[in-house]
């Protein structure tokens, strides 16, 4: 058996990390602005344990750009390094000196406020630079300044340097094709956008970049409303202010720190659209949390900031492992513990707030069994007649609608109706049928037995031996052959006829047209329901007698009034239906 070592060529390396390794060129300012980040904060460990000696309003960051020498500094006051680490720490590619570092002096919760770990970021400025030097001096005492140089290569100088105080210059000699970053405004942007919320000053030729210190550092009850909304129009300058937020402040079994906030929903809102920025260690790593986030999350706004995350090499990437799922399921149960809370404490601003909230709601029920165990308390319908109402604790047949001025609901008055309005509301009712020992029933879904009078059926025999409520349906049967036609008692005589749509073909045609798909064949199964009660329907059939035809077209009217009622009849039919309806009036004045 043969033993060997990897072999690694800076040559061919180099050429691999300016092109793929990192998505996007600006992306070597985090990197190099987290490398002076770190050398700060280990000065401060260091200081800690009695191995330096500084005051704190010497930690700075500089930048300094140079058009005419197309030069760029990165400069800080860090610890620092003496020839021997500059061998040891730059030469040496995907070697971290943090964490040696940590290793050798790690104290209680420094690990988290380290940012590097792969080696690899300083080797980030190659994508916009021709040639990299560094000046430095260690803390040590009695060092001496080093000075290292590489136009990007597997060759470099290391020499004396000419710095004279505690810390590191680092200055790129920009390349002809990245003549943007060597634009004040654009580094702004770039700083603003990585950086804003880092611990150390951060100036850019002479002016202060990062003033704001992120509001998850602080303890919720510490924080004013004033201070969310503030932060929020930090994070979110161009939308309105959130309707409420939740602070995520996690420290067993992993570190977890955030901001989520609920947005108001307007109708140009992107629901596609991620907009919880993800930070690791104050640094701003990406836009996109969608593997941290559930889906049903993903409309939220704000922030999260956990050093548990676990990135690519690249630091712009989550890479999915237990504990990205384990985040994940403890965000979800934040999230409901703050819904429930605010339902059983403040009611009110619960019901005000449901609009923007009840999507959210409904597709973590249906998305995350966990979501629903926690949710199902305050799943909430406001009611036909202008109540709230839970379903946790109902039974039976719970009646719905989607039109608050539904002609039905005249048949509903005297029960409780909930009023129907998200257009994934048929796959929760299905979804919670499985769930609760209830049955959800859309007013025209079904002839409810609570709505009819028996007492007032017509069951006369007349001479034929047919009973009236018979020979009603057989004329109906008659005008319209097509139809399934039902004669009922209804305890209401306002109504004289109306159209009940089987509710489970109604559900499978509403999930159809919530996919998008194509359904001019699909025919709900429907039943033409005739109120024997009705005075109009005694009238149209008396008038049979003496006017068949005219007695058919006004029952056929009828028929499709009712279908104009329920909104079930076709668009491009409704000018026929004028000009029927119009026909059918002057025949009835012309009588």
């Amino acid at each position: 058996m043969t033993q060997g070592t990897l072999k690694i060529h800076t040559e061919n390396i180099l050429p691999i990390i300016k092109r793929w390794l990192y998505s996007d060129k600006d992306i070597f300012i985090r990197e190099l602005v987290s490398n002076a980040c770190d050398a700060l904060r280990k000065l401060q460990i260091l200081r800690d344990q009695n191995l330096a000696d500084f005051n704190d309003e010497e930690l700075k960051i500089e930048l300094f750009v140079d058009k005419d020498a197309r030069t760029l500094q990165f400069a800080d006051t860090g610890l620092g390094m003496t020839a021997e680490e500059v061998e040891k720490y730059i030469a040496q590619i995907a070697f971290s000196g943090a964490e040696e570092f940590l290793n050798k002096y790690q104290g209680s919760g420094e690990k988290e406020q380290i940012i590097g770990h792969f080696g690899l970021g300083f080797y980030s400025a190659y994508m916009v630079a021709e040639k990299v030097t560094i000046d430095t001096l260690s803390y040590q005492a009695a060092s001496e300044p080093a000075f290292w140089s590489c136009a990007g290569s597997s060759d470099y100088t290391l020499d004396k340097g000419s710095r004279s105080s505690r810390g590191t210059t680092i200055t790129l000699h920009v390349g002809p094709d990245s003549d943007e970053f060597l634009e004040t405004g654009r580094l702004q942007e770039i700083l603003e956008r990585y950086c804003k919320f880092l611990p150390y000053p951060i100036f850019l030729n002479g002016s202060r970049i990062n003033e704001q210190d992120p509001l998850w550092l602080k303890n919720p009850s510490d924080c004013t409303e004033k201070d969310y909304l503030d932060f929020y129009r930090i994070l979110h300058p161009m939308e309105p202010d959130p309707i409420f937020w939740i602070h995520l402040n996690v420290d067993v079994p992993f570190h977890l720190q955030g901001i989520l906030y609920f947005p108001k929903i307007t109708q140009r809102f992107d629901w596609s659209k991620t907009n919880i920025q993800l930070f690791v260690n104050r640094v701003f790593v990406s836009e996109s949390c969608k593997d941290l986030i559930p889906d049903y999350l993903m409309c939220l706004r704000g922030a999260i900031d956990s050093p548990d995350i676990p990135l690519n090499v690249s630091r712009s990437s989550l890479q999915m492992d237990r504990t990205v799922r384990q985040l994940s399921s403890h965000i979800s149960k934040k999230v409901a513990d703050k819904l429930g809370t605010l339902y059983q404490s403040e009611k009110e601003k619960f019901y005000a707030a449901w609009p923007e909230i009840e999507m959210i709601v409904k597709l973590g029920i249906l998305q995350d069994e966990k979501f629903y165990t926690r949710a199902k308390e305050f799943l909430v319908w406001k009611t036909t007649a202008g109540a709230w109402t839970a379903l946790d604790e109902k039974t039976g047949t719970v009646f719905y609608t989607s039109d608050v001025h539904a002609c039905l609901l005249e048949l509903y008055k005297e029960k409780e109706v909930l009023l129907s309005t998200s257009p994934i509301d048929t796959h929760l009712f299905s979804f919670l049928e499985r769930k609760m020992p209830l049955k959800f029933q859309r007013v025209d879904g079904a002839l409810d037995e609570s709505l009819l009078d028996a007492s007032r059926e017509k069951n006369i025999l007349d001479a034929e031996g047919r009973t009236e409520s018979s020979r009603i349906a057989d004329f109906f049967r008659k005008a319209l052959p097509d139809l399934e036609i039902d004669a009922k008692s209804l305890a209401s005589t306002t109504l004289p006829a109306f159209l009940i749509v089987d509710e489970n073909t109604r559900r499978m045609r509403d999930a159809l047209a919530l996919s998008g798909q194509n359904m001019p064949a699909f025919q709900a199964k429907t039943t033409f329901v005739v109120n024997t009660n009705n005075p109009l329907i005694g009238s149209i059939v008396q008038m049979q007698q003496a006017q068949p035809e005219l007695a058919q077209e006004v029952a056929h009217h009828l028929y499709e009034l009712s279908m104009l009622a329920q909104k079930e009849i076709e668009p491009a039919k409704v000018s026929a239906f004028i000009t029927r309806s119009t026909q059918v009036l002057e025949k009835l004045l012309n009588r």
